[in-house]
């Protein structure tokens, strides 16, 4: 009510405008949910019913014994992540995210090996099942939207839980489990373009091999008579083991705008493609406003050289910095940078008129990146990039007066 009458008086005294700005609109409920213990809980509740079905599902000796080791696995998991990734596990999103990838490398792993034994398929044999396991899955996913240590923690877990989904520890699951996920995740620490994640999968599904060849999941081999060996069927085994991870890599690389959207992650893949100067508002200040464009291109340089020395996302800085500016574009003339020299439009304003179109180009380049769909990340580096500083050019000017 208070700030009603307060923006009718700046209206009435021609400092503020009538003019409605455009605003990100946000959900309170889902803001109260990403911070609520019960939805937490619900997750971890969702996903430990999800090991139940896995575990008692199928015929396999002891379930109940395995359910509880799985269950055991699930309480130390939680503890890992409120240790050493505390602000994953205060968020409800990235547990989702975390537990969902999860839960679903394990249910695509179930299924494979429920198909590859059931004998309705006679291209699906037993052991082709450990060939043909996602074992990188989760880790290549959680690495690439969260970072390393994520995707370490995803890359044990995952192959703990997967060694207990089918009866006794299985110690050459569990192995090529996990040497596949740390194989994805020290592959994958820093992915600018997609073609990083198939090289990736490659070496995944080199390390499969390898270690399917050391655990006789391929052949029989006999080394001292190659002439007895049915190489057609190897050379089919070694092509699902490499295959398998380049598969896998692929699947990654398209779900991952979709992971990215759901879960307002943005990845260095992104924050790249996003680096285009092609984009329409930029193709806009090249002609309207160069000054400000050359200005923009200088910002990004020194933004990301900055980055690059303290080790923080340089991408995403140079990106943000190409965009900081876009305000301008409303009164382009207005600014220093793109000037004429006969004429300079303040000198027929008040100090007080000026700093008001300054300090708007703010507002209106907000304005402008809520309309072309921006990330969320560069609106806040436009609302944010000049701080609370006081424009004091024209301060000065009207102490003058």
């Amino acid at each position: 009510m208070f700030d009603f009458l307060k923006r009718g008086r700046l209206i009435r005294r021609g400092l503020a405008s009538r003019k409605t700005r455009r605003r990100r609109t946000r959900s309170e409920l889902m803001a109260r949910l990403e911070t609520a213990a019960f939805a937490k809980v619900l997750i971890y509740s969702a996903f430990a019913g999800g090991l139940a079905f896995l575990v008692f599902s199928g015929q396999q000796p002891e379930p109940t014994k395995n359910f509880v080791i799985a269950l055991l696995v699930l309480a130390t998991a939680i503890t890992q992540l409120w240790i050493n990734q505390p602000k994953s596990f205060e968020r409800s999103s990235r547990v989702l995210l975390i537990f969902g990838v999860i839960l679903l490398q394990l249910a695509v792993t179930k299924l494979l090996f429920v198909l590859c034994n059931s004998g309705s398929y006679r291209f699906l044999k037993p052991d082709m099942a450990w060939l043909i396991t996602p074992y990188a899955f989760a880790p290549l996913v959680l690495s690439v939207l969260l970072g390393r240590h994520h995707g370490l923690y995803a890359a044990f877990f995952v192959s703990l839980w997967s060694s207990v989904l089918f009866g006794p520890i299985d110690a050459p699951l569990l192995i090529t489990s996990l040497i596949s996920g740390f194989t994805a995740v020290s592959l994958t620490l820093q992915v600018r373009r997609r073609s990083q994640l198939i090289r990736a999968g490659f070496w995944v599904g080199l390390a499969i091999w390898l270690l399917s060849l050391t655990f006789g999941l391929i052949g029989p081999i006999n080394w001292f008579y190659p002439t007895a060996n049915d190489w057609g069927m190897i050379g089919l085994q070694s092509a699902l083991a490499i295959g398998n991870g380049i598969l896998t890599a692929t699947l990654v690389g398209g779900a991952l705008p979709l992971l990215e959207n759901l879960f307002q992650i943005t990845t260095d893949i992104s924050w790249l493609e996003a680096s285009d100067l092609n984009h329409p508002l930029l193709r806009r200040m090249t002609i309207e406003a160069p000054g400000t464009y050359h200005h923009s291109l200088v910002v990004a340089n020194l933004a990301e050289a900055a980055a690059g020395s303290i080790g923080a996302n340089a991408t995403l800085c140079r990106v943000c910095s190409y965009f900081h500016d876009v305000g301008k574009l409303v009164k382009p003339e207005y600014f220093t940078e793109n000037m004429s020299f006969e004429r300079n439009p303040h000198d027929d304003l008040a100090p007080t008129m000026s700093a008001l179109i300054i300090i708007a180009h703010v507002k209106e380049g907000v304005d402008l990146a809520l309309k072309h769909r921006l990330n969320q990340r560069i609106i806040d580096i436009i609302q944010e990039h000049h701080g609370t500083s006081l424009v004091r050019y024209f301060y000065q000017r009207a102490l003058q007066q």
